[in-house]
């Protein structure tokens, strides 16, 4: 048995606000891409695992895991439901990484889905918020926007971040979104439209944001010596790593970083072997712009406090030095929370085999990325090779 953990199949559904569909069809839809696209049979699957945030309060709908094997028609099979927040899906591949590495299960699918918008968008701030430290955020209305306003404004106060910095994330991933069909957002957006677009928070405005999102992403993951029975193009985790930090901002020394990144990402590097310079492409957690700017300075991208101008001189371009959310990222992809995780893996996977067209990096060989959940109380890195 080889060390690694492959991914030989991806799949995803089109990212948006899907009133036509159920939770039920986003995921069954997104496995069925991901074990078509993969090659195996459902009797070769030995396992499932999906990640969700809260499907109960959006649908009232839990026990994902049993729910998805019977719709996939997957039998009798071990199916796990994970939850971490934000990082819902990252924690669900983490899971089935760490089960086929240890000879647990051979053949894995695994899932991310949420459905956001069967519900009003007060429900869906209120459902989103128990993300924070409900006792001392959300319960006095510190929304999700509240507490990244807070970040930004320090981060502005501390390293004199501007306006125009914050807009920067938007018109990237907007820009990079025109060319994923997945998206939910699959157009440009000036710069100016973005700084004239409403405040949510100050200093964060609507399009600083990611958006309510209906959305399933889905992976094939098999064992390394089994792989290529099944594909000529496997993409392997060379590491995964998982920290924690406090849950409430208060409590952290700078809400200006989030130290759970910083440290997965070294003990993800130093698992895989690799320095930050050996990574060709990144997919960072952008549910706000803000968000993008400290991770692109926490996973070492820009020194701290110089996020925003790292983005103002092009080095997280598609053709940059550390190209960041070619995806489109949260804010232009989607951020259907549990899902978010899984599709940041399918577009670093489609990168690694070449299959991401016209937001293709050239010669892509290795990429990473960066799955938070709340505020950064929880980060998981994974990185992956050709």
């Amino acid at each position: 048995m080889g060390d690694r953990v492959a991914i030989i199949g991806v799949g995803m559904c089109k990212f948006g606000e899907l009133w036509d569909k159920s939770l039920v069809d986003i995921t069954l839809e997104a496995g069925m891409y991901a074990i078509f696209d993969s090659g195996v049979r459902g009797a070769d699957i030995d396992g499932l695992v999906i990640g969700n945030m809260s499907a109960g309060r959006f649908t009232g709908q839990e026990h994902l895991g049993a729910q998805a094997a019977d719709i996939g028609g997957l039998g009798d099979m071990p199916a796990y439901s994970v939850e971490a927040a934000c990082a819902s899906g990252g924690a669900a591949v983490r899971q089935a990484y760490m089960a086929i590495k240890s000879g647990e299960h051979d053949v894995m699918l695994v899932l991310g889905s949420e459905k956001m918008s069967d519900v009003n968008q007060t429900e869906a701030m209120n459902t989103i918020s128990v993300a924070s430290d409900w006792e001392w955020e959300g319960m006095f209305g510190a929304t999700f926007p509240a507490l990244y306003a807070f970040m930004a404004r320090r981060h502005m106060k501390e390293y004199g971040t501007t306006e125009e910095h914050l807009a920067l994330p938007t018109v990237k991933n907007h820009a990079n979104a025109a060319y994923n069909e997945w998206a939910q957002f699959q157009r440009a957006v000036p710069i100016e439209v973005v700084m004239k677009s409403g405040l949510l928070a100050d200093p964060l405005r609507v399009l600083h944001s990611a958006p309510i999102t209906d959305g399933a992403a889905g992976l094939i993951m098999c064992r390394e010596d089994l792989a290529k029975k099944y594909t000529d193009t496997p993409v392997y985790i060379e590491s995964s790593e998982q920290s924690s930090d406090t849950l409430a901002l208060h409590d952290r020394k700078s809400i200006t970083q989030m130290n759970a990144v910083v440290n997965s990402t070294k003990s993800a590097l130093k698992e895989a072997g690799l320095e930050l310079k050996d990574i060709d492409v990144l997919e960072l957690h952008d549910s706000f712009s803000i968000g993008e700017i400290i991770l692109t300075e926490d996973v070492g991208i820009a020194k701290k406090g110089e996020g925003g101008k790292a983005l103002e001189e092009g080095i997280t371009e598609i053709g940059g030095k550390f190209p960041v959310n070619t995806s489109g990222g949260l804010k232009a992809r989607g951020h259907p929370i549990g899902a978010t995780g899984v599709a940041q893996i399918v577009e670093i996977a489609l990168q690694l085999r070449g299959d991401a067209e016209k937001r293709q990096v050239d010669g892509a060989e290795k990429g990473l990325t960066v799955n938070i959940g709340g505020t950064g109380a929880t980060s998981i890195v994974h990185i992956l090779g050709r």
